[in-house]
């Protein structure tokens, strides 16, 4: 006998209830308290216990006398050998239908016996048994501490277990999984990942034999085990598991389908792609032909989705055509790969054009949201995926993106001022961890877009009158401070450290091309003083040297417009900025064995090489925007008299062979002597003493020879 989770009202049996509750309080010993508790499992009928009289039962029993029940080995004569313990696990079955009581400490250490028993072997007799475990664990899984209680005790381990032996309750089991995964993907994968493995392989299995619905409904329970972390190509099991969910994939959505059948298939297509990208895609004609189906499947149903919506249709299906636009980003990746391409250039001018009518069903869609609907995380997966076009395809659909820029540049300022709850669906989720979602980070992805707009004209202008530069300032202190906080140990390249990059890039782009607006506009005096005090903190740091490249040079860049600054009238954070970005400049280049010369050659040095293709390009522009500032600051000769660049570089000029400096980093390092030169007569005296009117003349330098010539 059991007591199910259900209310109705029998006076009768309540009556009868009464009375055994109290011979149960009342009982002198074991025995009577037994024969009572029997008395309450006969009197409960099933669906007869409502929450007053299941608190009843607790009041007069506690959780001491099932905990008995759970440990005896004695069962009384003539009764099966797991007697007691089936009618502990009733009471607490009974107890866990109510949420207070499921959450209780007491629930909680009984974790491991549950366990015990799903893992035990189960005869026709115990099968309650089972059925109250589940009910149990089910309770506890919807408690706060329930979860966190349960992966630690090893309850994923025994479920898993439990699914695979396919005894009673194993669909209950996986039913489990899912929702424990759900809650704790990361912490399960890590503590249990060859179990969860196991149960994937299975599933796997199935889902490439069945023939039937079953391979639809798979479709559903299939994204829950299919981690971000641990990447399943790194082992031979993952790897099959993948390979049979690709042939099962391409056999479903190769044929005739339903709406009801390609959504489920569609959504775990785009899990995979969530998880591996397109890794788990073979090579070859039969690789290249899926992914292309997967991209116009999903353009085509983002299409006839957003190009006609209708609210109600319109709700019903955000999730499928958030997991599209996951395919469509990798459609994107995809036709832009270059090295060991999965798609022929035949196949990719058509994607590109496929996915243009796409993005402009997606563009049409974010031009009919109104205000009370920016809050849906829908919006937010549909600005992500537009970011992502923006950022590669810079030519198609100019004049509607143009026209929605205003509309892009509330949006992500509105998620950034409020700190908005909007989340973007776990489908559109495609980061390094789930749980990272960045809720009110909607510019991280517009960024690289913005960037290449803020190159041209039309758009630049639309974005300046929109006042993005002064919300992309505030972006830049405050990833800025997130940079900061973290650990100063090198890390992977980070989402907050690209954003700083990207930013850095868009207000290159307005330096170069608006200088007007930077010298009007408050924006660019705040912006200076934090780079002012940013450069000096990041050069030590030799991971960040990319931001360091970037921050450099559009602090060089911009002090030359706005020269009349107070903040860069001597100060000391103005003088620190130019020590460091002199630093920065002239650390670049060493001398180092000529492999084809018994000389020295140029070369890039050691802690730079690693990062030169990103940061060469500033480097030239850094120390074209250092020429530029000499003769308006007249403190900086000294500081470049102070860091020694004068001294170093004339020897590393003398030391190496002049055939290995090319002409444009000879050019580089003229305009700066030329400058210090002229502005200071200490820095001309010591170029001479060190042998520069020899160098110069070895290297071409005619300006420099020049120079040092006159008296």
């Amino acid at each position: 006998p059991r007591f199910p989770a259900m209310a109705s009202d029998s006076g009768d049996g309540h009556a009868t209830l009464k009375r055994c509750l109290g011979v149960l309080r009342d009982a002198r010993n074991d025995s009577e308290q037994f024969a009572a508790l029997l008395l309450v499992t006969k009197a409960v009928r099933a669906g007869e216990v409502d929450a007053k009289t299941r608190r009843q039962i607790f009041d007069a029993i506690g959780f001491t006398f099932p905990t008995r029940l759970l440990t005896s080995r004695q069962p009384p004569d003539g009764c099966p050998p797991h007697t007691f313990r089936a009618f502990g696990l009733t009471l607490l079955a009974c107890f866990c239908t109510d949420p207070e009581l499921a959450g209780h400490s007491q629930i909680l250490n009984k974790i491991p016996t549950f366990n015990d028993i799903l893992l035990s072997p189960c005869d026709p007799d115990s099968t309650s048994m089972v059925d109250d475990v589940y009910q149990c664990l089910s309770a506890v899984l919807a408690t706060a501490r329930g979860p966190r209680e349960l992966v630690t005790k090893g309850t994923v381990s025994a479920l898993c277990q439990a699914y695979l032996n396919g005894g009673h309750g194993s669909d209950r089991a996986l039913t489990l999984l899912v929702g424990l995964l759900a809650i704790a993907e990361a912490k399960c994968w890590q503590r249990d990942a060859p179990q969860l493995l196991a149960v994937l392989s299975k599933l796997s299995g199935d889902f490439l034999k069945a023939e039937d619905m079953t391979k639809f409904e798979l479709c559903e329970v299939l994204p829950h085990f299919i981690p971000l972390s641990p990447p399943l190509t790194e082992n031979s099991q993952g790897s099959e598991c993948l390979c049979r969910l690709y042939k099962g994939l391409a056999d479903v959505l190769g044929s005739k389908l339903s709406q009801s059948q390609r959504d489920p298939a569609l959504k775990l297509t785009a899990s995979l792609v969530q998880a591996c990208g397109a890794e788990w895609i073979p090579a070859g004609s039969a690789g290249s032909k899926f992914l292309a189906l997967l991209v116009n499947l999903a353009c085509v149903e983002v299409r006839l989705t957003l190009e006609e919506p209708g609210p109600l249709e319109m709700e019903g299906k955000k999730e499928v055509v958030t997991a599209c636009y996951v395919l469509m980003e990798m459609g994107i990746q995809e036709c832009l790969r270059e090295e060991n391409p999965l798609l022929e250039n035949v196949q990719k001018m058509q994607l590109m054009r496929i996915m243009e009518e796409a993005f402009g069903a997606v563009i049409f869609y974010l031009k009919e949201v109104k205000q009370e609907e920016l809050q849906d995380p829908f919006i937010f997966a549909s600005v992500r995926v537009l970011g992502a076009w923006m950022a590669e395809e810079t030519s198609s659909l100019k004049q509607e993106i143009c026209e929605l820029l205003p509309f892009l540049v509330d949006y992500a300022r509105k998620l950034f001022k409020e700190g908005s709850p909007a989340v973007s669906p776990p489908q559109a989720e495609l980061v390094s961890t789930k749980g990272s979602v960045l809720a009110q980070d909607a510019l991280r992805f517009l960024l690289p877009g913005f960037c290449h707009l803020t190159a041209e004209d039309r758009p630049r202008d639309i974005l300046v009158s929109e006042g993005a530069p002064a919300l992309l300032c505030e972006y830049f202190l405050q990833q800025w401070e997130v940079l900061t906080s973290k650990s100063t140990a090198p890390a992977p390249l980070t989402s907050t450290e690209m954003s700083l990059q990207t930013v850095c890039g868009v207000f290159l782009n307005l330096v170069v091309t608006a200088p007007d607006l930077v010298r009007r506009d408050k924006t660019f005096s705040s912006l200076m003083d934090v780079l002012l005090n940013s450069l000096p903190l990041l050069l030590p740091q030799k991971h960040h040297l990319v931001l360091a490249a970037n921050v450099a040079t559009l602090g060089l860049l911009m002090a030359r417009i706005l020269v009349g600054s107070a903040a860069l009238q001597g100060t000391k954070s103005a003088k620190e900025f130019f020590g460091a970005a002199i630093r920065f400049l002239s650390q670049a280049h060493t001398a180092q064995a000529d492999p084809n010369s018994d000389g020295l050659a140029l070369a890039v040095s050691p802690t730079y090489v690693s990062a030169w293709d990103d940061i060469c390009e500033l480097w030239f522009l850094g120390m074209q925007a250092l020429a530029g500032c000499i003769p308006l600051f007249p403190w900086l000769p000294h500081a470049a008299l102070q860091a020694r660049w004068l001294q170093g570089l004339s020897q590393l000029l003398s030391r190496v062979a002049p055939s290995s400096v090319d002409f444009e980093l000879v050019t580089a390092f003229q305009a700066v002597l030329v400058e210090l030169a002229r502005a200071s007569e200490q820095c001309r005296d010591v170029i001479l003493s060190h042998h520069g009117t020899e160098w110069a003349s070895l290297y071409g330098m005619a300006a420099l020879e020049q120079c040092l010539a006159k008296q």
